[in-house]
Parts: structure tokens; sequence; C-alpha cells
């Protein structure tokens, strides 16, 4: 079928949002291809339509488990069949996808990177009708990312068993060092990189210095009509900043990875729907949330990374209309962010004590564990351990990135049920078992598909029609469980700790000095680079971010905070870049009088000077010391 009939057809769209026609004619024609898309550029798109268009199925490879399982639910309900295999399963759920996936029942199959190199997946892998190879959120794969992991190194590998399948990397956030890395990591036949520009022209970036944020916060939402996102570091400025908004009269709630799944739900839903206008959140919120009229985002607390600060800021204006992305800093955000730093490094001694705690909290032997997914209470084996939460958090994350654990979110996984006795055996226990009889004939005429794979259940629906309490229900599916006539997985609203692969010895993790130093100093320079943003007070907003993502040739944006104030000049770019570009150098080896820089400076005239020099002072680029002299800060 012709790509814009799919389109249409699927998701209801007309026309393909800027290069996605571009990135998926390439890939059709069997081009490696890296897609740079800023965020609500429409990446997904890029690979589900290449999947319909041609015979055979797309292995998408994706480290969100949360937001595969999203992408999966929604391919299914506009008709598309789509499966998901992720370390935690059940094994019997991985082998039925496994088979189907091989018996060509999908044409989509999201793979965590973790499971792509196990022995079952590589060897289905070389069985299946793969018609395209898509790597999302492939910044990943590179050291110089910012979150590199290194399980992705190993996606390359698979391409032997994949001959003449194109591979298309997807990421909305990519500097040049990150974009060569991709390709030459994912071993591109030949360089190609389609990119949109990542210049949003509707969205104006602001930095507002600000020792009371609250009461500038107000202001700001006050002056600024539609719905908005807060982001903040901690869990309990949520709640904090949420309520100051409510008793001043502005409709908002809060949203964090600690609340429960319903209630997650619940308050990102009420956003979405506008019953609530701001939503305060961490950056645990946002991924996958298509709303398009968001007019602002606002970021009370400095990012990590420009990179994180981006994909953030990136979700507002989608709908292409006025929108603003406003960060609130103050100098001791500098000190915080750079403490926060430390922090998230724990040393590679106490990530093993916290590794050797998590073996001894679940009672998993070395040599044991893997696949294993278990409800896991980061405060409760913190207190149990005698460790700072925030400790056994960043020590997590690191142990994750190198890919011996997976932390979810908690999100809902409803109850599973398959039925794996074979239709003899299944016959001659319900002739025995006339209680079970009726109870597996109400599973079977209820769930259709039961036989073939896992579905979904309700104990409570159960309950009600087999007129029993549903404990009483849970309690007959697991000796029914026992009983070897079927597999049931129960519901869980908890974060998951799995392993994805067997618990090791603490020694044996891969924590080298070497590469535990490298991954600080990526991250310190990133930091570095956030700061320089925001001290940056005479170039515009938007060319600061884009040449940070290698677009050196943009035009000022004129409405950041920078251009506002250079506006008041009245200096055409021209004018104002000679000055600064001979002013510069000079007062960065020598202070120097104001007569003596007006008469530097040749090609403007001299008030235009003044105003120039004057506007670098007011924004503290310019200091002049007690003797009057001038220096570059």
């Amino acid at each position: 079928m012709e790509i814009k009939k799919i389109l249409l057809k699927y998701w209801g769209y007309a026309s393909f949002r800027p290069m996605q026609e571009d990135i998926i004619r390439s890939v059709l024609t069997g081009n490696d291809t890296l897609a740079l898309l800023p965020t609500g550029g429409g990446k997904s798109l890029c690979y589900q339509i290449p999947a319909l268009a041609k015979e055979g199925m797309c292995l998408v490879v994706s480290p969100l488990i949360a937001l595969m399982k999203d992408q999966v639910d929604h391919l299914r309900k506009s008709g598309i069949s789509a499966a998901a295999v992720y370390s935690g399963m059940h094994p019997d759920e991985i082998n039925i996808i496994l088979s189907n996936a091989r018996n060509g029942m999908y044409k989509l199959l999201y793979c965590s990177p973790e499971r792509l190199t196990t022995t079952t997946m590589r060897e289905t892998i070389k069985r299946l009708k793969v018609n395209l190879l898509a790597v999302d959120e492939a910044h990943c794969i590179s050291q110089w990312g910012y979150d590199f992991r290194p399980p992705y190194l190993k996606i390359a590998e698979i391409r032997a068993f994949l001959a003449g399948v194109p591979v298309l990397a997807l990421t909305a956030t990519a500097t040049p060092a990150v974009v060569k890395d991709i390709m030459t990591k994912l071993q591109f036949k030949k360089e190609l990189v389609l990119r949109k520009s990542f210049e949003r022209k509707n969205l104006t970036y602001v930095v507002i210095r600000e020792e009371d944020k609250k009461k500038r916060l107000l202001r700001v939402i006050s002056r600024i009509n539609g719905p908005g996102i807060i982001y903040v570091r901690n869990r309990k400025e949520t709640r904090e900043i949420a309520e100051f908004l409510e008793k001043n009269k502005i409709s908002a709630s809060f949203y964090h990875a600690g609340l429960d799944h319903k209630t997650r739900d619940q308050r990102q839903q009420a956003w979405i729907d506008e019953k609530k206008r701001i939503i305060v959140a961490t950056n645990a919120f946002g991924m996958g949330i298509d709303k398009s009229n968001v007019r602002c985002v606002i970021h009370m607390d400095l990012p990590d990374c420009i990179e994180a600060y981006f994909q953030e800021a990136g979700r507002a204006g989608r709908d292409e209309k006025k929108s603003w992305a406003i960060l609130l800093y103050e100098e001791a955000d500098s000190i915080n962010a750079k403490n926060n730093l430390s922090l998230s490094y724990p040393e590679p001694a106490t990530i093993r004590t916290v590794y050797q705690a998590l073996g001894n909290y679940f009672q998993i032997p070395v040599g044991s564990g893997c696949d294993l997914s278990l409800d896991f209470d980061l405060s409760l084996f913190s207190e149990q351990y005698k460790f700072q939460p925030l400790i056994v958090y960043n020590a997590l994350k690191l142990l994750e990135k190198e890919g011996y654990i997976i932390l979810t979110e908690s999100f809902h996984n409803p109850s599973r049920v398959f039925i794996k006795a074979d239709k003899e055996e299944l016959y001659q226990f319900q002739v025995s078992s006339p209680f079970y009889d009726r109870f597996l004939k109400y599973l079977l005429r209820s769930y259709s598909g039961i036989l073939s794979g896992f579905v979904r259940i309700s104990e409570t629906e159960l309950s009600k029609r087999l007129d029993l309490k549903t404990e009483e229900v849970r309690s007959h599916l697991k000796r029914l469980e026992k009983l070897k006539i079927l597999d049931y997985i129960p519901q869980t609203n908890k974060p998951q700790l799995i392993f994805p692969e067997e618990r090791l010895d603490p020694k044996d993790l891969l924590l080298t000095p070497e590469h535990y130093r490298d991954r600080l100093v990526d991250a310190t320079s990133r930091l570095e680079a956030m700061l320089r943003y925001v001290n940056t007070g005479n170039v515009c907003r938007s060319i600061q971010l884009l040449s940070y993502f290698g677009e050196y040739n943009s035009k000022r944006c004129g409405s950041c905070d920078v251009c506002l104030e250079r506006n008041k000049l009245h200096l055409n770019d021209l004018e104002f870049n000679t000055i600064v570009e001979q002013i510069k150098p000079f007062l960065q080896s020598k202070c120097s009088s104001m007569e003596e820089i007006v008469n530097l400076v040749h090609g403007v005239q001299e008030d235009k000077i003044i105003l120039a020099i004057q506007w670098l002072l007011d924004n503290k680029q310019i200091i002049q010391s007690e003797n009057q002299k001038l220096h570059w800060k």
C-alpha cells in the first residue's frame, strides 16, 4: 500500500510532518538512515509506516519498557499487529510471542536491548522475515551521549543475521560527535543523516534570574494562557508548588514516579483534558504524551544537561502556536547542580555494596535470577540496609545503564492467564474436577485466545460471575498453575526491579576506574554547557541551543530574553556582531577604558559602539573595575 494511504488509514492524517516522508522513503529504498527529529516530531511513524508498507516485520529496539507497552497498545487499537519482548516477562509469555513472530503474526516486534543478547532471541531473529531494524533513542549507543547504555553496543551484532535489512536510528538529541558515533557503532554501510532543524520558531526560550522563584512563577503563569508543565527536581517540590498555585487560584496538580499508577494516570488525564491547567512534575513526566497545545514549560531548577532541557522544553508548542520555555535561575542553582552531580556518581565500591545488598534482599544466589521481575520499594530497601535513599537510587541508575538491572516506575500490569494444557489434558482434568470444570469453562467463554497466548483477565469480574470472593479467584488460579493447567501472572502496580541476566559476584561488575571516570567527566562537561547557556547573556538563546546540536548558521529568534534586550539597541546583527568580534579578544587580553575600546572598533558608528558596550555591561558580559577599566567576563 502507498505510504500516504497507510498514514490516512491507520492514523487519520492526510499529510506527513516535515522530514517524515523523506526518512520513510530513504529506508524503503534500503538506506541505513539516521533520523534527527526534535521532541514531538513524529519519530515512531518513521518506522511504523515502512513496517506496514513492506512484506515482513519491523524489529524495534527501545530501552523504555513503559513506552514499548504504550506503543504496542496504541498499535493494536489501530488494528496493527504488534508485540513487545523485554526482560522480566514470564518465560512462556516470551516463548509464545517469539513463536507468533516466527509465524509472521506481527508487523512490529519491540525488543529491549538486553533481550537482543539472549541466545533464544538471536536464534529467533535468524528465522524472522525482518524488513527494517529500527533503533529508538539511538543516542544511547554513544559513550558521548547523555544516556549511554552499554547493551546498545550489542545491537550491531545482529546485523549479521539480517542481510540487506536497512537500519533506521532515531533520536531527538544528538550533538555532532554523537551523530558520527551512532552511525559508526551501528555499522552504517554509508553515512546518511536526515534531520529536521531543531529550530522551533514558535517557541521562545527565556532565562530569568530570580531569587524569589515562586513569586516570579505566579507572575509568569498569570500572563500566559493555556496548559503548562512545571518541572522541579524532587517529589516534595511537586506537591509544594502545586499547592502554592492552587492557593493562588491557579488550577494545578502534581505528578511524580512515587505516586501509584492509578493516581498518576488520573492526574495525567485530568491535565490532558484540561480539568487541571498546570501539572507540576519531576522529569518522570512527559515521555510519550502527545498534547499539542502546551503553552509553557517552566523549569524551577537547573537541568543536568542541555539534551534533557531541550527535550523537556520541546513539549511546549507542538501545535506550532506561540509558546514559552522558561528557566528560573539563581546563583545557588549552580552550586546545587554541582552537588547533585557528585551525588549522582557514588564510588564504585558503594555501587558494588548496593548490588550485593540487592541479591541478599531478594535472596538470589550468584549465578541465578535471570529475567526475575520483583516488586521493589526503594525506601524499605534503604531502611533495611541503612543506606541513604538518594545514594541507592543513583547507584541503581548506574547499574541500570550498565545493563545489570532494570528499574521501572510503577505502571499497571494487568493480570494475565494462558491455558497451557493441551485439549486432551484439559478435558480429562475438567471431567475429574466438576468445580474447576465450571471455572475453566467460564475462562474459555470469556477470554478468546486464552488457549494460544496470554490474555488479560479481571479477578474482580471473575469473582462476580462465579459468585466467589476476589481472593478465592486468585487462590484457584494459583492452584491451577501448580497443577500445570495454566500460567497465571497476577497484576502489579508497584515499581519493578528486573535482573536481565544472572546475578553476578559484585567483584565481577565491570565498573573500572577509567570507565567510571569517563562517565563522570562527560556528565561534568554537559553540566558546564548547561551553566554556560544560563550565564551567556549576549547570544540569542535559540542560537546557543542550536549550535550545541551542530546547527551553526541559524538566525536570532528576536523574541528570547537576550534578543528582547538587544532589540532595544536598534542595532542590526551585523553591526552588533562586528563590535563584539573586535572588542572581545581585546578585552580578554587586557583591561581598557571606554575611549580605547570605542577607538578600536572600525566600521560602526561611535554612538552604536557605546550602546553595545553599555548593553554588554548591563548584561554582565563586560565587567567594570574600580579604576573604571573594562574587561571581558
